[in-house]
């Protein structure tokens, strides 16, 4: 789901090849790192046409949910504020001067709720991409490089000294090997992820650990997910 990004710094760019064992072994286990953190703090780069958008925030990989503050780049304020997600449902609170971080506690009313979208929009493709980098379980390592993912580069992401990955083919679309790129490190946790969104002509581009993470705490009135 993704093209390259330029590095931090100190870019090593002898790629593409296959996988080596450590590298699969690393690639099968990054949404599972995820997932045994609990949650991440993550900054969302949303493309659009006519500006982007910026969410940042955290992600409950156990309960899969998000929350952060969303503020536009290169567009008017219209859609600044707070937002938290959830697979199937978006509940955004506007704001005229939206902080640059969440609320620990989300406030308890102005929230407005709507259906998370599968297609036609590129913030809620994004949000629900951010959701997925978390699971349960080890991806299997040996099937990784049968389906074409790959190894691109060594690069320093926020400090930390990264390879460069394309994930495989989606197992329902063939051909798409590469269109996921992620920075790991030497044990398996993901630090970026990059992913090409339909006809927008930048991709989503997905940072971890650029604040501090906060857990996700529910909106007032509504049930905690298990």
């Amino acid at each position: 789901m993704a093209a390259f990004l330029a590095a931090d710094g100190g870019s090593d760019t002898g790629g593409p090849r296959p996988l080596t064992t450590d590298e699969a072994s690393r690639l099968a286990i990054t949404r599972f790192r995820n997932y045994q953190a609990r949650g991440r703090a993550v900054t969302i780069t949303v493309p659009g046409a006519a500006g982007g958008l910026t969410v940042t925030g955290s992600v409950d990989y156990r309960r899969k949910v998000g929350y952060g503050v969303v503020h536009g780049t290169g567009r008017d304020r219209s859609s600044d504020g707070l937002i938290q997600w959830t697979p199937t449902a978006v509940h955004v609170r506007p704001m005229a001067d939206a902080p640059a971080h969440a609320p620990a506690a989300p406030p308890g009313s102005g929230w407005y709720d709507r259906p998370l979208l599968s297609s036609g929009s590129a913030l809620d493709t994004s949000l629900s991409i951010a959701l997925g980098l978390g699971g349960d379980r080890p991806d299997n390592a040996e099937l990784l490089p049968q389906n074409g993912a790959a190894w691109w580069g060594r690069e320093q992401v926020a400090g930390h000294r990264v390879d460069v990955m394309t994930g495989p083919s989606s197992p329902d679309h063939s051909g798409t090997a590469g269109r996921v790129r992620y920075w790991i490190g030497s044990d398996g946790t993901m630090y970026r992820v990059r992913v090409s969104v339909g006809s927008q002509p930048e991709p989503v581009v997905i940072d971890f650990d650029t604040h501090e993470y906060v857990p996700v705490r529910p909106l007032p009135g509504t049930t905690p997910a298990r």
